[in-house]
């Protein structure tokens, strides 16, 4: 485990790193953003926690990998305005219509920590898991080099799928076979 601390924004992130990473090979990736309610109280809302505990089985069957794990709870609007969103989301507001309805943008994540973080690991390439297709360019922005988009399908239940219709139909996050 790495910790870091973002001088910009004083928020700390880590990364979980397993294996040898600075080989010079393509390194399986997951840039995680933290979901309290998701990674650690099992939330059925959403797909996080599932995501998460997909990244680290499929690192630990690789046998090397990285998790930056990024303190951006509720894609950056915080916990305590995640749970005024959830209370939006009971009266029927998708996750976007929650956000706007509170002021903020659909997704206020920033992955420019995710640079130094790499270049601290000494990881160049990355094979990165994520269904989200702003992601990927937010990372290839900061020059890091994605030579696969490994999709991450796990945790659909009846609680979250409005929760995936929208991340999809309104964020653009791709379901389905892999991409480069």
């Amino acid at each position: 485990m790495h910790g870091f601390e973002d001088a910009d924004t004083g928020q700390e992130h880590i990364a979980l790193v397993l294996g040898d990473v600075a080989n010079g090979d393509a390194v399986l990736c997951r840039v995680h953003s933290e979901c309290l309610t998701g990674d650690c109280l099992f939330s059925m809302r959403c797909d996080c926690g599932s995501q998460l505990e997909f990244a680290m089985r499929a690192i630990s069957e690789n046998g090397s990998g990285v998790i930056l794990y990024l303190r951006q709870e509720g894609r950056g609007i915080g916990l305590i305005n995640k749970i005024r969103a959830y209370e939006l989301q009971d009266k029927g507001a998708d996750t976007v219509e929650a956000n706007e309805k509170l002021g903020f943008d659909a997704d206020l994540r920033d992955y420019t920590i995710c640079k130094s973080m790499f270049l601290h690991l000494q990881v160049g390439k990355v094979r990165l898991m994520t269904n989200n297709p702003v992601k990927v360019q937010a990372l290839n922005k900061l020059g890091i080099e994605i030579v696969e988009r490994v999709p991450i399908e796990t945790g659909q239940n009846d609680h979250n799928a409005r929760y995936l219709a929208t991340k999809a139909g309104k964020l653009g996050h791709l379901f389905g076979d892999r991409q480069n």
